[in-house]
């Protein structure tokens, strides 16, 4: 039985650790923090994900749907919070379509359960990655509880340890190894909108609630327990910044100047605030991912994203569903299969790197500007009469499984449509004509 090494015991590493088992290999996976599953993680106090198509395909692949599906609660769409006026509805996709907030927390301690239950996995926690030999193999240990240095030597490895991959800071010393990374201007903290007393969501749990404020903005998603786990996106320097937040009064008056809606619902506000961490927002891109036959990287250590369109980690899964589709096709080469996820990976991981960074423009901005309303109205309704036609990049990112690089070629030539009718005189008057439909469609035959 062909030994496998998963260094990180994260999402997509547990995720990777039940697929290759279940193809019969011995799995053992190495993290360097200890059992979440034995620490306090008290519900909505974790980072909420979007769970989407490319990840429920690879959810799908190891056979736990169901043990998922019961934490995951559908969004169908975006509930914008202007300063001032009502509450206004944007649907993402057809109806029926949704993305599923799911706690980062649970989800990776049911991945790990998951795996666990299969009889040739092995977690191993408290386990700091010091070393890998190239040529042999080897990777060196330290037992953080124990200050014991513990060798393994696997086939294979998969690295998947995160932004940071001790994995992939030695790749980086070999020869014509490419390594960028790039920070936002932008942080995050984490706040929290508890539920009633009797238990009930204070908002609507079956929306992602944004609160778009032009250069920052604050989002909420849906616990099970009825609370949301809030997320400030702010600049960390500047006139309304983390840095010009000083004291409890700034944050109060900054909230209830700002986040009007959102301060009643949050009683706990202020301590969460100076409470939990200010976090920064990087993206890695690297090449290659592979190793000779040896190691390959997934996820956020080959390719960490900005959370702006919701697909870090469904990315990461689509990793795990990928690799096995190209794996399979290759009659199980390792050798072939490690060099072509790697070369045909990159352009998608890229891609979405990008259209995430795009998005959070989107987001904090665009999705209360009139005209960009209009312009999401008139896709909508070309994409209902005329699907085989056009489908917004939104659709194509999150309820496909189209590359991410073709998605965002696609999203482009429909930008430069879009721009084109937009220009047109009276646009708001006459855009849901049929002169406007077939403009629309004369010009995609163009394209």
């Amino acid at each position: 039985m062909e030994k496998i090494a998963i260094i990180g015991a994260g999402l997509v590493g547990s995720l990777q650790a039940i697929i290759l088992a279940k193809k019969g290999y011995k799995v053992d996976v190495y993290e360097r923090r200890m059992d979440m599953r034995k620490a306090d993680i008290s519900a909505g106090r974790s980072i909420n994900l979007a769970l989407s198509n490319r990840g429920w395909k690879a959810i799908e692949l190891a056979g736990i749907t169901d043990e998922i599906m019961k934490m995951a609660i559908p969004m169908y769409g975006r509930m914008m919070h202007p300063i001032e006026g009502e509450t206004f509805f944007q649907q993402y996709g057809k109806d029926g379509e949704a993305i599923y907030s799911v706690s980062r927390g649970g989800l990776n301690q049911q991945l790990m359960n998951s795996a666990e239950a299969l009889e040739n996995v092995d977690f191993h926690f408290d386990m700091f990655c010091l070393d890998v030999d190239l040529e042999t193999n080897e990777v060196e240990f330290l037992n953080t509880k124990t200050d014991e240095i513990i060798k393994h030597k696997p086939d294979r490895i998969f690295a998947t340890d995160g932004a940071f991959s001790a994995i992939r800071s030695k790749l980086q010393k070999t020869d014509r190894f490419n390594y960028e990374q790039m920070y936002l201007e932008h942080g995050y903290k984490e706040l929290y909108i508890p539920a009633t007393e009797t238990g009930v969501y204070q908002i609507d749990k079956n929306a992602l609630h944004i609160w778009p404020r032009g250069n920052y903005m604050l989002i909420a998603l849906a616990n099970e327990d009825g609370s949301f786990t809030c997320t400030l996106f702010f600049p960390f320097e500047g006139e309304k910044s983390f840095e010009s937040l000083k004291t409890k009064a700034d944050v109060q008056a900054f909230f209830s100047e700002i986040f009007p809606d959102a301060i009643a619902l949050m009683p706990s506000l202020i301590d969460d605030y100076f409470t939990n961490p200010t976090s920064s927002l990087v993206t890695v891109r690297c090449s290659p991912w592979n190793h000779a036959d040896k190691i390959l990287m997934m996820g956020d250590a080959s390719h960490a994203i900005v959370p702006f369109y919701g697909q870090g980690m469904n990315s990461g899964f689509e990793d795990c569903s990928i690799f096995n589709e190209i794996f399979e096709k290759h009659n199980r080469n390792w050798n072939i299969s490690f060099q072509e996820f790697s070369k045909t990976r990159k352009k998608d991981a890229d891609a979405i790197s990008n259209l995430a960074i795009q998005n959070f423009v989107e987001m904090r901005d665009l999705v209360a500007d009139e005209s960009f309303l209009l312009r999401k109205k008139i896709e909508k309704k070309i994409y209902k009469k005329h699907p085989q036609k056009w489908m917004p990049l939104y659709s194509q990112v999150t309820f496909s499984h189209i590359p991410y690089s073709e998605a965002l070629a696609n999203g482009k030539r429909q930008e430069k449509i879009m721009d084109q009718i937009m220009a047109k005189e009276n646009i708001q008057q006459n855009w849901d004509t049929l002169e406007i439909e077939q403009e629309i469609l004369r010009l995609v035959d163009e394209k």
